[in-house]
């Protein structure tokens, strides 16, 4: 077995580490090395003189050698490597991780809370994939920077391929929503694959439940509603009945009928105790006082209130007990959420009926 490169491969390297070099990988199908510099892409066909899987490590050692001043150094330490333990690291020392052509490498880099929207397109240039934009665009500065649009167009165009991957879907759409960088035609067409999916309509839920694409009409007695201050009946039951308000129960009732996974269904629990926060925020005096107060101005609105209620008693502590002792999925953890879910979807419905 040869102990170094080919002459000619070992030449044409030596020639690359004389250029300035701001990321490089290896395409092993093709047996090419690339390498991203200030004038565009440079390539390396490797001429490899053993089994290729062996003459690539030594590819990679002699990259390390050149980036970190350490030869085969960086697969050594790749064994004690952790994805959270990356905050002492500089910009510069991920940009030096940049250049020695791992897998491994580039995921640390972004990982890392230093990195710039610079590195995220070397980084990129590396390696797009689906999972590479999500973890990118959980940086405000690449959101903000030119990185921004360029992930999140990829994950817009990528989410089929997420097919029936509903923690994949989860994740996917909340980091399109934080980055804030999605377009309104976009974000409906993100929403309308929620009528083949319901797991695309949680992050909708979570993070922009009060701005819901296709707002339904609010009901028809939305107006009816007394105005009382300090009040959160009064206040969650305006909102309830708004068209936005509307079209979030509607939602909500839409998932929890038929939710494929326990993620969706906690997820969802939690979404719809947020957006009931002034409800549950008041102690048992102060909501019995208001209710009271709501009712005595509004009759008609008493099983509305109690419907405001059942769905703000509930988060994804109340179906823990239930999932602690099951792993099931689909149907039959539908089955067993029934007690759990069934309140709440006569609930949504008590709120959406028409007057």
């Amino acid at each position: 077995m040869n102990d170094a490169l080919s002459p000619e491969d070992e030449l044409r390297l030596n020639v690359l580490f004389n250029t300035e070099l701001r990321a490089v990988r290896i395409d092993e199908s093709s047996m090419t090395l690339w390498a991203l510099t200030p004038e565009g892409e440079a390539s390396v066909p490797l001429k490899p003189t053993e089994r290729a899987d062996r003459y690539l490590k030594k590819v990679r050692e002699m990259l390390s050698g050149h980036a970190l001043g350490s030869p085969g150094g960086y697969p050594v330490h790749l064994t004690r490597w952790t994805r959270q333990s990356q905050a002492g690291l500089s910009s510069q020392h991920l940009a030096q991780l940049l250049l020695i052509a791992e897998e491994e490498a580039i995921v640390a880099v972004v990982h890392s809370p230093a990195l710039t929207d610079e590195l995220a397109h070397y980084a990129w240039w590396c390696m797009p994939t689906i999972e590479n934009a999500r973890l990118m665009l959980m940086r405000d500065v690449v959101c903000k920077g030119r990185m921004g649009r360029v992930l999140a167009g990829f994950l817009v165009e990528h989410l089929a391929f997420l097919h029936e991957d509903d923690v994949g879907i989860l994740d996917t759409v909340a980091v399109m929503l934080h980055s804030g960088v999605l377009s309104e035609a976009e974000r409906l067409a993100i929403w309308k694959r929620g009528s083949s999916r319901n797991s695309y309509y949680v992050a909708f839920l979570e993070l922009q439940p009060d701005d819901l694409p296709n707002p339904r009409d609010a009901r028809g007695d939305c107006a009816a509603v007394p105005l009382l201050a300090d009040n959160p009946y009064s206040a969650m039951l305006q909102k309830a009945l708004s068209g936005q308000g509307q079209t979030f129960l509607a939602t909500v009732a839409t998932i929890l009928d038929r939710p494929e996974i326990q993620e969706v269904v906690n997820h969802t629990l939690n979404a719809l105790a947020q957006w009931f926060g002034p409800l549950r925020g008041a102690d048992a005096t102060t909501r019995a006082a208001a209710r009271a107060a709501l009712i005595e101005k509004a009759p008609q609105f008493e099983a509305d209130c109690a419907a405001l209620d059942t769905l703000a008693a509930v988060d994804s502590e109340s179906v823990r007990p239930i999932f602690l002792k099951t792993t099931a999925i689909g149907s039959l953890m539908r089955r067993k959420i029934q007690p759990v879910v069934t309140p709440l979807l006569d609930a949504s419905a008590t709120l959406r009926r028409q007057p």
